[in-house]
């Protein structure tokens, strides 16, 4: 027997219920930016067949589960064996100093921190981790670690694919997950954000500090029970009454509709 594993036929795969289906049903597979980026790493293999076959069980629900951690997604994929395929596909997480780098970057722009912050993803994220020295993205396949039980001596498989395909539209679904996976959880990221922020503006710049005075007028009202014969009878505040000192000159104007009766 000569010629490579997936010039022959293939075994037809099990059908299984309540396995995870990709959303899409024909066509590409990543609706967003940055799941499409991801599956561009994927196609890069150039193994169209499976890739192919990959699109086919995971919009089947082949994928009977998958778990995303730091650096590391783990999977069953149910084939044409009795037994599910193992699926592990790695990618190296950030280094402390590399997050720190990435999230100083981020906390510096209004409008990264304001998207963040609102769950969304900036198109220039990826140009911020690439100015630190470390990609957002896999730049190639040899930056991802994939591995099947399976006898396919392909990488990578069409469970490795199928793996891929519905890990992109979990990144549709979530962006964040894309984060979580090079090693930084949501809750963490816009939680450093947060405190880099207010670790640079504090008193005299321009946001008071917590627990700081804010600066306002300071007039004493007499009680309300001295004053409810004119409560509801139209007047001056207090604030008004002293504005603005003898010593200014007209223009007559005030802040509400008295100043006829300023001096």
């Amino acid at each position: 027997m000569s010629g490579h594993w997936d010039e022959w036929p293939p075994a037809k795969p099990i059908r299984v219920d309540g396995g995870i289906k990709a959303r899409s049903k024909r066509g590409a597979i990543g609706e967003q930016w940055w799941s499409r980026r991801f599956i561009s790493v994927l196609e890069s293999y150039g193994m169209s067949g499976r890739l192919a076959r990959g699109r086919s069980y995971a919009r089947a629900g082949q994928v009977l589960d998958f778990e995303l951690t730091q650096g590391k997604v783990t999977a069953r994929v149910q084939g044409s064996r009795v037994r599910p395929y193992q699926v592990r596909i790695g990618v190296l997480p950030l280094t402390t100093a590399q997050w720190r780098r990435v999230q100083d970057r981020l906390a510096s722009q209004a409008l990264f921190r304001a998207k963040l912050l609102a769950g969304e993803m900036p198109h220039e994220i990826e140009e911020v981790f690439a100015e630190c020295g470390t990609p957002l993205f896999p730049r190639s396949a040899a930056d991802l670690d994939m591995h099947c039980s399976c006898p396919d001596w392909g990488v990578p498989c069409k469970h490795l694919a199928a793996v891929c395909y519905v890990l992109a539209e979990e990144f549709d679904r979530d962006p964040f997950r894309m984060l979580a996976w090079r090693g930084k959880a949501r809750d963490d990221l816009l939680a450093a954000l947060r405190q880099i922020q207010a670790g640079r503006v504090g008193p005299g710049q321009g946001v008071p500090a917590a627990g700081a005075a804010r600066p306002g007028l300071d007039v004493q009202a007499p009680p309300l029970e001295e004053c409810l014969d004119g409560f509801w009878s139209p007047g001056l505040s207090p604030a008004c009454e002293r504005w603005p000192p003898r010593a200014m000159q007209p223009p007559q104007t005030c802040c509400c509709e008295c100043f006829r009766r300023l001096p």
